[in-house]
């Protein structure tokens, strides 16, 4: 049965540790950009939770929408240097990354603690970009399918719903290394994985969007994005200026 996309294609930036608060002018520049666009995709800015409240103002009366990076499973507690779910909320996200690869491999967070983050989003009222890949010598000795399937099955909650959840593709050897997984290698990738979501949730796991995420870039952009089974892309470094985002927004397909 061939899936029909009924959501938008989501463009989710993830700035990293990058930005301070003269970082609110490319965001204005962004949103005066996106004035010239039609039929835009969702788009999500995950700055560091230190300009979530200055950029709520930026974004307000426009289609933007923040993220956090992050969140502690705990809604409270002694966490310190944590943030939870909660607060993100009352800075202004709506969305949150949960279980990127600099998380998993810096922090040493594991699939269920992943999986916890998630839920702790969708206590909060946030909807999770769940991001799963496999390294460059898993990928080498061919466990890329195996490393995939153990991620979705344990970082994937089942309560994962188009509404409340994203999953992100990024193959760790391509993150800022300049290299980019062919649009074959893509296409059977994110196969793949849309086979494992359905198989773990059922029909909720034929919706789920499904983004890549890999040294995306405005002159590779157009082509990922309009490779099948990719419903969006998480954007790196390209998603800190507004002239290197907007290419990329603009190349985003309607439903």
């Amino acid at each position: 049965m061939e899936r029909v996309m009924t959501l938008k294609q989501l463009i989710a930036g993830n700035w990293k540790m990058n930005g301070l608060l003269a970082a609110r002018a490319e965001v204005t520049a962004l949103k005066t950009g996106l004035k010239s666009l039609a039929n835009l995709p969702e788009i999500v800015i995950c700055p560091p939770a230190t300009l979530l409240r200055s950029l709520l103002a930026e974004t307000e009366g426009s289609p933007l929408k923040l993220g956090g990076q992050s969140c502690h499973p705990m809604a409270s507690g002694a966490h310190t240097g944590d943030l939870s779910a909660e607060m993100l909320k009352d800075a202004g996200a709506s969305y949150v990354i949960v279980g990127h690869s600099e998380r998993r491999t810096n922090h040493g967070e594991t699939n269920e603690q992943i999986a916890a983050q998630a839920r702790a989003a969708w206590r909060a009222g946030l909807s999770a970009i769940v991001c799963i890949g496999e390294s460059d010598a898993e990928r080498a000795q061919g466990r890329m399918e195996d490393v995939l399937a153990r991620q979705i099955e344990a970082s994937v909650p089942k309560e994962a719903t188009a509404q409340n959840a994203a999953l992100a593709y990024e193959p760790i050897w391509a993150i800022g290394t300049g290299k980019t997984a062919s649009r074959a290698d893509i296409e059977a990738a994110h196969g793949f994985i849309r086979t494992r979501m359905e198989a773990r949730l059922g029909a909720a796991g034929r919706a789920v969007r499904l983004l890549y995420g890999g040294s995306v870039k405005p002159s590779n952009s157009r082509e990922i994005l309009s490779t099948n089974g990719v419903d969006g892309v998480l954007v790196g470094g390209a998603s800190l200026k507004a002239a290197d985002f907007l290419p990329i927004i603009a190349g985003a397909r309607a439903p």
